[in-house]
């Protein structure tokens, strides 16, 4: 990775944090919460998708049609996260697979 792709991704960073703290209050919290829980259960690819900005888009929408951020995902926010990643692999499941291998072998 060059410098100037650490770069873009530092203004695309900057430019979705702004999005979020454009959005009510309430969402913020639970975005924040979602984030906090998706980083924490890692999903491998996370980095790589758009599931960020494509929950940002999400609550953009609900946000712009007058409706609560629970209307949109319902109470439990840690479910919703789940359902949203469920086809992804985490990193629990890469440690899970490496601790079904063969003792003594390197997977790498």
């Amino acid at each position: 990775m060059g410098i100037q792709d650490m770069i873009e991704g530092k203004k695309q960073w900057r430019a979705h944090v702004a999005r979020i703290k454009a959005l009510p209050p309430d969402y913020q919290i639970v975005y924040k919460e979602m984030q906090r829980y998706l980083f924490k259960v890692g999903p491998t690819d996370l980095a790589g998708e758009d599931l960020l900005p494509g929950i940002v888009d999400f609550f953009e929408e609900g946000a712009a049609a007058g409706k609560g951020v629970l209307q949109l995902i319902g109470s439990n926010v840690a479910a919703f996260c789940d359902d949203l990643i469920k086809e992804s692999p985490t990193y629990a499941d890469v440690y899970q697979k490496s601790l079904n291998g063969n003792p003594g072998t390197d997977e790498k």
